[in-house]
């Protein structure tokens, strides 16, 4: 096809979506100079700066924490210190993710902390105070969530979403660099870390990227030095560590009942009683110890896969599932994604919901919403007395789970209502709830079973279709990582479900296997080679008017020329596989030689294939804005080269002006609208 072919040619329109974004613009745009669809390259990007350390925050839902490895033993994978505070029956390996403001919204606590401070605190005077929690899931719920986005404190008030996820890493970096310092006996500088925040997979780009410009805000890195901060998706993590798996550190459910489950105090469970003195001392170690030895092998599990086999990550966290199906690929062993990402917010807070549901049915909807109002650090207490419980959930247990009231609960309610909580349990039709003498909630394990049901079926639902899927046949394992995951209800319907069609792993310390495995990506992010592209991207140009193929709507007049306005052209498609550092080029030419700004404006859309970018579901992503004025071009049609570069959580984009090597880069934007 030669230049002068001029059916092909297109031009970039300065679109805005609107209806028929290129006619309201006096922008000439410009024009391909060749068909450069073609060149893919897929040179590696540099890795920047070697970096000392790699330290890894998992910024979970329910629960945060942080990891971190010397480049120099990558084998040596060291969880946080030990955290004041915790509760009864729930091991602490990461803290709450709760935050506490002070009254003047300064940041006051983090974790534990937060928590117990804010739980001393006098009910007259904690109203003032803003304590939030579980507030992660926001930027999953969000339809259009922007650096403007509120979340609502316990008593109500309004605050920044990205004030609240900066104070929160801003905390954990000077956790972090505090004990790093300890470590080394000396100051240790922000520059030497390479920093990973894990996010989950399932998320859209605006929640990714909210992520980072959070991490921007705290300080944690700069916007000069992004490659300092790599955005991890959390079952690629836990895919990372389960390679590393030896068969010491996890439970294979094929061989063995899950009878007793997994005891809070033990993340273990019952695998353990079959193992040798030796792994049982092992264990034991490892728990004392916050070190984990990660050999430079690949685990003995592993090493039973073959070139092309597959598996599934099920990342079951406290807000959302994640399901990725990655293959292997030798002789390194990296991954390749099958399918993108899957799931949905059907974490185990699903759990505390239903726990409210109930109570609302036994007390009175409008009398639970005024006691978290009036009374917000009792009905935090109420959720971790409920938590407890909530762990010790198992499908053969037979004794009831009693639930600690707080006083003041019952107080406020028979202040509220005139009658005692024990009246309202026998008046609510809630037979399987009792009210026992000590001041508890008593319930049978059936109604605690009940609670568990509507999350653990969205989740089974997910995975029996996922399972449905061409490219999901053949599954060799299943690993069920997360804090979730721990849970024998869900371990036992995810038995129910596949019927031993995959064998289900379940690593040790299940709740911190996402954390080792986003420091073993910091310390080598090349190990995932291929993933599946969530979005078409491309950019909106203009094509020579077609009669009969173009809507008549979209002609444009310009200088005699008919052009078809607002057309979509594909960069990539969603769901493509693109290789880690992919780069698409495209090579365009100003159609008037005279033109002093290039203005070319990236579009995405959910859809795999958009015609126009007027269509329903596309959105302008970013802009790429090239001044060339002052230069001149020796060649007879100015080149303007677009290149897109794929495969890391983030995109980027950049043009380049051949002639002068002038060159304006963009990060793609999700959060302004």
């Amino acid at each position: 096809m030669t230049e002068k072919d001029a059916s092909s040619e297109k031009i970039i329109s300065d679109a805005m979506a609107d209806p028929s974004p290129a006619k309201s613009m006096g922008d000439p745009g410009i024009t391909p100079l060749s068909p450069s669809h073609t060149q893919n390259d897929t040179d590696q990007v540099p890795s920047g700066p070697s970096f000392v350390v790699v330290v890894a925050i998992d910024f979970g839902t329910t629960s945060s924490g942080y990891a971190y490895a010397f480049a120099k033993e990558p084998e040596c994978i060291h969880t946080m210190r030990r955290w004041e505070g915790g509760d009864p029956g729930v091991s602490n390996q990461k803290t709450p993710t709760t935050i506490l403001l002070t009254p003047d919204r300064k940041f006051h606590s983090f974790g534990y902390a937060a928590r117990d401070f804010y739980h001393d605190l006098d009910p007259s005077e904690s109203k003032h105070w803003l304590y939030l929690e579980k507030f992660k899931m926001k930027l999953h719920t969000t339809a259009n969530l922007s650096i403007n986005t509120d979340l609502h404190a316990a008593n109500g008030k309004r605050v920044k979403a990205l004030d609240i996820f900066a104070y929160a890493l801003a905390f954990f970096k000077e956790q972090a660099l505090k004990e790093l310092s300890d470590q080394t006996g000396g100051e240790f500088d922000n520059s030497d870390v390479r920093w990973v925040i894990t996010v989950p997979a399932i998320w859209k780009m605006p929640a990714k990227q909210f992520m980072r410009e959070a991490a921007y805000k705290s300080g944690l890195v700069s916007r000069e030095n992004p490659e300092q901060l790599i955005i991890a998706l959390e079952p690629e993590a836990a895919s990372i560590y389960c390679r590393k798996l030896r068969l010491h550190q996890m439970v294979d459910l094929g061989t063995q009942t899950t009878q007793n489950g997994f005891s809070p105090s033990d993340n273990v469970g019952s695998g353990m009683s079959q193992a040798s003195p030796a792994a049982k001392e092992h264990v034991r170690r490892n728990r004392q110890s916050r070190t984990f030895l990660v050999e430079n092998v690949i685990g003995e599990l592993w090493s039973e896969l073959e070139e092309g086999d597959r598996y599934v990550v099920v990342d079951c966290g406290g807000g959302t599932v994640d399901l990725t199906v990655h293959q292997i690929r030798l002789p390194e062993g990296h991954l390749k994604e099958l399918y993108k990402a899957s799931g949905g917010p059907y974490g185990s807070i699903g759990i505390d919901y239903e726990f409210e549901k109930l109570l609302c049915k036994i007390f009175g909807q409008d009398f639970i919403d005024q006691f978290k109002i009036k009374r917000p650090a009792a009905w935090v207490d109420l959720m971790i007395a409920f938590e407890s419980r909530k762990r010790a959930a198992a499908p053969d247990r037979t004794n009831p789970l009693n639930i600690n009231l707080p006083f003041s609960f019952i107080d406020y309610y028979k202040k509220f209502r005139g009658h005692s909580v024990e009246h309202a349990l026998r008046k609510s039709n809630v037979d399987f709830v009792k009210w026992s003498s000590q001041g508890m909630l008593r319930m049978n394990p059936d109604a605690m079973n009940s609670l568990f049901k509507p999350t653990i079926d969205h989740i089974i639902q997910h995975l029996t279709e996922l399972f449905e899927k061409p490219e999901v046949s053949d599954i060799k394992f299943l690993f069920l990582v997360g804090g979730f995951a721990e849970s024998p209800l869900l371990q036992q319907a995810v038995q129910n479900m596949l019927q031993g069609r995959s064998r289900i792993i379940i690593p040790h310390d299940v709740g911190l296997t996402i954390l080792k495995g986003a420091v073993l990506f910091g310390l080598d992010p090349s190990v995932i080679k291929v993933r599946r592209s969530p979005l078409t991207y491309g950019v909106g140009v203009l094509n020579r008017f077609v009669e009969g193929k173009h809507p008549p709507e979209k002609l444009l007049v310009k200088d005699g020329t008919r052009w078809c306005t607002d057309v979509f052209d594909t960069f990539i498609a969603a769901d493509q596989s693109v290789a880690l550092g992919e780069m698409v080029k495209r090579s365009y030419t100003p159609a008037k030689p005279s033109q002093q700004v290039i203005v070319i404006h990236v579009y995405c859309s959910e859809k795999e294939n958009a015609g126009f970018i007027s269509e329903p579901g596309v959105r302008k992503c970013g802009t790429l804005r090239l001044d060339v004025s002052g230069t001149e071009s020796t060649a007879a049609r100015r080149e303007i080269q677009t290149l897109m570069q794929f495969g890391d959580t983030e995109i980027r984009a950049m043009a380049v002006d051949v002639s002068t090597g002038r060159t304006v880069k963009a990060s793609i934007d999700f959060l302004s609208h």
